[in-house]
């Protein structure tokens, strides 16, 4: 298993007041993929990271001819009372890239393990903290 690449990116803060933490996780995942996959790996990892939902994830799966064949696969977001996670998920190749945005702080390790949990990662996985 390969340890995971934590790259910060400097942006403007133009809100100092108002605290905010993102992490951008994307790899390869294994097995097949399903909504219900999907749903329930956003609430687990909300759960692993103490971020309270308020509502189930919401899974889109655009029907057929509706986009490129090579983007087809779901499309997520869960909402956290700190705000949100964000999911994007490709049937084809096997890709997903994962948006965690919290107005509270959470172990960006703890994230990117979990997350190579949920999604059988077995190869690199690359995540970008802003």
């Amino acid at each position: 298993m390969s340890s995971p690449e934590i790259h910060g990116t400097t942006l403007e803060n133009i809100a100092p007041d108002v605290f905010r933490q993102r992490l951008l996780v994307e790899g390869y995942f294994s097995g097949p993929m399903t909504e219900e996959r999907v749903s329930d790996s956003l609430l687990e990892l909300a759960a692993a990271l103490n971020l309270r939902t308020y509502g189930e994830p919401v899974v889109f799966q655009p029907d057929s001819g509706m986009g490129k064949a090579e983007n087809a696969g779901f499309d997520a977001f869960v909402p956290l009372i700190d705000s949100g996670i964000s999911g994007y998920f490709w049937s084809g190749p096997g890709f997903f890239s994962l948006l965690i945005y919290t107005c509270k702080g959470f172990d960006n390790d703890a994230a990117i393990a979990k997350v190579r949990e949920l999604y059988g990662v077995e190869g690199r996985i690359v995540a970008h903290a802003f």
